[in-house]
């Protein structure tokens, strides 16, 4: 098992990941190590990396698409809005503050989908009342976390239609034809598992209060919230602003509508924003740049994946890999899934996307776990849970360097210390329990 391309490919993967090298570079690199080994030529190896790159295709324009609509309701100033009236109603109160964040950071994910770009909004502002209530950020931190992935693992709208889509398609891909609608029917076992942590954080690890200096912020760091409420102000919404919600509610009905299409939802939702007003026709440009800008990279990234899931098929190294570890497991369902989760593990914490990961883990995971005998769900599960393990804890992963963007600006909160290593204990300690137990008895 140790000399299996497979297995060698993913190895140097992780390892140039940990090494800082571009995660698009990175898997270029083990891609073609991979195909070298099992014995194909260079050429051949990378034009089965580009023929692969079109399983995503839809992943990767649902990508541009979602970050268009993200960029247009962030111009138009509906989360500044919205976030200010929720601030209104704190009223001072620690706990209540920690929910509402975690609340609004879930709506990034699905209602109004502008992912992280809410934190330089919402947070900076914040800092200062958070210091007066001694909120301990490692717990602002871990609802900031918790609202950015448990929605997308376990709700099938906004990212999370994406995610359920990729794990579908992957698995199809690989010989197991799953539906998109069964996806969330079980992956809200892992969803109930991070709220499980998120609840434990705010309620018993970082309870206690914490202090910390009160420093001004510079001029050139309040930049990105110059124009971000404060707690006090009671900002009013706009004809444009009502514009902007019906576009962001109209792209979240289309997508769990019969359509069920993210595209669509996405493109009536720019329609109805143009046409009301909410955006010129002379910010489509810009827009649409920004969607590039926000979301063109991890579409990128989906697209080579596909490609390396292709390589990793085209080697015929993957039932030499499961039969090596079907043996050594001795058949072990359990065995089987802690392996299993514990690679995904290895793996996302490397890439430190949990998108890009699941296409190189379901040519592995469909057929070890058909050879162990899991069931349909146990292999969602485990495919879920192995992808989602890499936006918590991992140092590279968006849903970590955000928190840390917007908690960091006055030089207080440790991008390791502080964010990944609570997010890592309280969310995919959780999600490795309950993928293995859940994945052994479903």
């Amino acid at each position: 098992m140790l000399t299996n391309p497979v297995f060698l490919s993913v190895l140097i993967m992780v390892a140039l990941c940990l090494l800082k090298l571009n995660v698009l570079l990175s898997l270029v690199v083990s891609a073609l190590a991979g195909g070298i080994l099992a014995g194909m030529s260079l050429t051949g190896t990378m034009s089965t990396l580009i023929g692969g790159m079109g399983g995503n295709s839809s992943t990767a324009l649902s990508y541009i698409l979602l970050g268009a609509l993200a960029a247009s309701l962030h111009k138009t100033g509906i989360a500044r809005i919205l976030t200010g009236k929720i601030v209104r109603a704190v009223r001072g109160k620690a706990t209540i503050m920690l929910l509402i964040i975690a609340g609004v950071a879930c709506l990034s994910q699905n209602l109004i989908p502008v992912h992280i770009a809410f934190i330089p909004i919402l947070v900076p502002p914040l800092l200062a009342v958070m210091n007066k209530l001694s909120i301990d950020r490692r717990a602002v931190a871990a609802a900031l976390t918790f609202g950015l992935k448990a929605p997308y693992v376990a709700l099938p709208v906004g990212y999370g239609w994406i995610f359920h889509g990729i794990i579908s398609d992957q698995m199809a891909e690989n010989g197991l034809a799953v539906e998109q609608g069964q996806i969330w029917h079980v992956l809200w076992i892992a969803g109930a598992a991070m709220a499980a942590g998120l609840l434990v954080a705010i309620f018993v690890t970082y309870r206690k209060p914490r202090s910390y200096e009160m420093i001004e912020l510079r001029e050139d760091q309040d930049s990105s919230a110059s124009d971000a409420p404060a707690a006090g102000d009671a900002p009013s919404l706009t004809p444009k602003h009502w514009v902007a919600l019906a576009g962001a509610l109209s792209a979240l009905a289309i997508q769990v509508s019969p359509l069920g299409s993210l595209h669509i939802g996405a493109l009536v939702g720019l329609a109805i924003m143009l046409l009301g007003r909410a955006i010129e026709w002379s910010d489509i440009d810009e827009m649409i740049h920004s969607g590039i800008g926000m979301m063109g990279f991890i579409a990128f990234v989906m697209l080579i994946a596909a490609g390396y899931g292709a390589v990793i098929r085209e080697t015929g190294a993957v039932e030499p890999l499961v039969e090596s570890a079907r043996v050594l497991l001795g058949g072990s369902r359990f065995m089987g899934a802690t392996v299993m989760i514990l690679i995904g593990l290895f793996i996302t914490m490397g890439l430190g996307t949990s998108f890009g990961t699941i296409p190189i883990i379901a040519a592995i995971y469909v057929p070890m776990a058909l050879s162990l005998g899991f069931s349909t769900p146990a292999t969602i599960l485990l495919i879920g849970v192995a992808g989602a393990l890499g936006d918590a804890g991992s140092p590279a992963s968006d849903s970590t360097l955000g928190p840390t963007a917007g908690l960091n600006v006055d030089g207080q909160h440790d991008h390791i210390w502080d964010t990944c290593v609570p997010t890592f204990l309280h969310y995919n300690i959780p999600l490795i329990v309950a993928g293995i137990i859940g994945a052994v008895l479903l």
